[in-house]
């Protein structure tokens, strides 16, 4: 058993980090009631019993010359974050995703002697591998949620364990048994801009132009907005709510993945949330025009998509940056609002990833896994 007094830093810099994040603070207080829990994220942390030092909103931002911009907030959270550290006796951090902050915080905690347990990995297999030498020197155990994620870092030395992805554990999608068997009727498109405000600026207004040259092709096609918890609807813009558009929000965004016949989604977890689902997709991605160029410079794989790099083909259609323009998105998803056959044949692809996605309870081997490291420190 953990002393009472005993206590874990916890990071994540994002919505699908505070949503994972929240699962595990959850189980680390059911497993050892008087364990301490403090650090950056989101409601959802902070209602399964987390000190929110630092909100997500503060830190939810994409791209290179984006990130320049935050560097001073980022540098003084990172700060204080190591000085309750060390105020508060803390001897291990959880840090999820988030490289860009996370693993220059994992250095100053290593120097603070703080042990570190890294969950759901950067995408160092996507972006070359500079970022796997510093995790072999600041990370102490890696928590995968990917499939081949273990076997890449088990042979660049790194003590990591596949713990199956956290999205297996959410009621919504364990109801969901079965793959798509044909079209539903009447034909809904939901569009799932993003999680993050400069995501939802970029993504919006094209999906949107998409939706109504489709709401011309497809007879009696209804047109759903899913804006993710925290993003404000004026970021649309004020004609977004037209002829059978709609927007819905929060935990009905879950609804719309399960019962849309198709839908256009930002690259991101909420691919394979779709996945899960069992529903046809096209995945957008834009970026700034600079943030893109240097991206390219850098990106090792030739997909973007979660739910292909997962598939290890490109089972839906990706449209990045130049290529994600009206008519291409159109004419990308219009096949799985017509054709039946091939929204059952993807549908079964699909549940293909998510079996390979393992088995739920991903935040309770996670949670042991932190008690395991806390007590082997003592």
């Amino acid at each position: 058993m953990i002393d009472g007094h005993r206590s874990v830093l916890i990071v994540a810099g994002e919505a699908s980090g505070d949503l994972h994040g929240s699962k595990v603070v959850a189980r680390l207080r059911e497993l050892e009631p008087g364990l301490e829990v403090f650090g950056v994220g989101g409601d959802r942390m902070r209602e399964a019993g987390a000190e929110i030092l630092f909100h997500t909103d503060e830190f939810a931002v994409v791209g290179f010359v984006e990130i320049v911009r935050h560097i001073p907030r980022h540098a003084r959270a990172m700060r204080a974050l190591v000085r309750q550290a060390a105020a508060r006796g803390t001897r291990l951090a959880i840090l999820i995703d988030y490289p860009g902050f996370n693993l220059m915080l994992a250095r100053r905690l290593n120097e603070a002697g703080v042990r570190v347990l890294y969950y759901i990995s950067p995408q160092v297999w996507a972006w070359g591998e500079g970022r796997v030498r510093k995790i072999e020197r600041r990370v102490d155990r890696m928590a995968v949620v990917l499939p081949f994620e273990e076997e890449f870092y088990r042979r660049r030395g790194v003590d990591v364990e596949f713990v199956g992805h956290p999205l297996l554990e959410e009621p919504w999608i364990a109801s969901i048994e079965t793959p798509r068997s044909g079209l539903k009727d009447p034909p809904v498109l939901g569009l799932l801009p993003g999680s993050r405000r400069q995501e939802v600026a970029r993504h919006a207004s094209v999906m949107l132009r998409a939706a109504r040259v489709l709401i011309d092709e497809v007879p009696d096609l209804n047109v759903r907005v899913g804006l993710a918890r925290g993003v404000d609807p004026s970021l649309l813009s004020p004609d977004a709510c037209g002829r059978r558009i709609e927007i819905v929000e929060g935990e009905r965004v879950r609804d719309l993945i399960a019962a849309a016949t198709a839908l256009i989604v930002s690259s991101g977890t909420a691919t394979l949330e779709a996945a899960c689902a069992g529903t046809p997709m096209a995945i957008v991605y834009r970026m700034a025009p600079v943030s893109y160029a240097i991206a390219r410079t850098l990106v090792r794989i030739p997909l973007i998509g979660l739910v292909n790099v997962v598939a290890g083909e490109e089972i839906v259609p990706e449209f990045v940056q130049d290529r994600a323009t009206a008519g291409a998105l159109a004419s990308g998803v219009l096949p799985f609002l017509t054709d039946g056959g091939l929204a059952a044949r993807t549908s079964e692809k699909l549940f293909a990833v998510r079996r390979a996605l393992g088995s739920p309870g991903a935040s309770e081997r996670v949670a042991r896994m932190a008690i395991s490291m806390i007590e082997a420190a003592a």
